[in-house]
């Protein structure tokens, strides 16, 4: 037995690589929506950790 044909772990087949698909402007607004709720779930959340008797405790 020589090389590989003895066992072991063989390399997966390559996947092709996946066009970039058109994006239109429904789906822009949609991730527009969901980065600006992301950043005000943030900010809330920074906001909330410096006041109150819960922010003290940290």
């Amino acid at each position: 037995m020589s090389g590989r044909e003895g066992g072991g772990k063989k390399k997966p087949l390559k996947q092709p690589k996946k066009d970039k698909k058109d994006v239109d402007d429904d789906e822009m607004a949609f991730k527009q929506k969901q980065k600006d709720e992301q950043k005000a779930l943030k900010e809330a959340a920074q906001k909330a950790a410096q006041k109150g008797p819960m922010g003290k405790l940290i």
